[in-house]
């Protein structure tokens, strides 16, 4: 018999479809990462989408918001699977966002506890992880060769992840994916992407800097601003408008650029 963890549920995503700040729970509005703007009036974020994109500049909040997600939904900060501990903190100088969670509320139907959080800061330590437990034969993770997604070029050994850990029932919490990826190859992680959706039991919340990613086309697309999150239009993003201009003239548009 499965075990109650694992045991399908025959329910759509979105699983996850609320989460919010319990301002109680905030010891100081002036610490990192509450003091972040987003945070500041009564934020809550609602999912009422299988794949949700979230975009921004950068230090707008958009990993710690990701970060305190996954940890309210049993991942570690770094990356991984419930249950995995990839990295070791007690000597970390960087402050995370898994401290988000201690405050954060969320409203799950039904909660599931399946899935992975790829963060792409840490994906070679996750995956030297896996090939160390796969390889000493830990029996959660079942017997046989080591995964190996190291030994590929960068790029290659993402999508290869993608391929094999992301297509089963769960809540998929992507943090730049795009990092490593050309755009031919982000073209594949859209087909992954439309695979997952299709399925109709993969919840995917995403944030990303690729207009290429932001396009996928029944995605819920928000922007994190100094108010909080609003949804928007590719069109209307930064970094749409950026690439728009650099297409049309790309002489002049560095040229523009660089001279500011």
């Amino acid at each position: 018999m499965a075990s109650r963890r694992n045991r399908p549920i025959n329910l759509p995503a979105p699983y996850l479809r609320r989460v919010w700040l319990e301002p109680s729970q905030v010891k100081d509005p002036a610490v990192y990462p509450f003091c972040l703007p987003f945070l500041l009036n009564e934020f809550e974020l609602e999912f009422d989408r299988a794949v949700t994109i979230i975009v921004g500049e950068n230090g707008m909040g958009k990993s710690t918001l990701l970060e305190g997600i996954a940890t309210l939904a049993g991942f570690d900060e770094a990356g991984g699977a419930g249950g995995y501990k990839p990295v070791d903190h007690s000597d970390a100088l960087e402050v995370m966002g898994g401290k988000l969670s201690s405050a954060l509320r969320a409203g799950w139907l039904p909660k599931v506890s399946n899935g992975w959080f790829f963060r792409a800061e840490s994906f070679f330590s996750v995956a030297r992880y896996l090939d160390k437990v796969q390889s000493e034969d830990i029996p959660t993770l079942g017997r046989g060769r080591p995964p190996d997604f190291l030994s590929h070029s960068h790029g290659e050994g993402f999508l290869r992840f993608f391929q094999e850990r992301c297509q089963r029932q769960g809540i998929f919490i992507f943090d730049e994916p795009e990092s490593a990826l050309s755009p031919s190859r982000q073209i594949e992680f859209l087909k992954l992407l439309r695979r997952m959706d299709e399925s109709g039991i993969c919840q995917v919340i995403m944030a990303t800097h690729a207009p290429i990613l932001m396009a996928y086309p029944s995605a819920r697309l928000l922007r994190v601003t100094k108010y909080g999150l609003e949804p928007v239009a590719l069109e209307q993003t930064e970094h749409f408008r950026l690439i728009r201009e650099f297409c049309a003239d790309p002489a002049s548009f560095v040229e523009t650029m660089m001279a500011d």
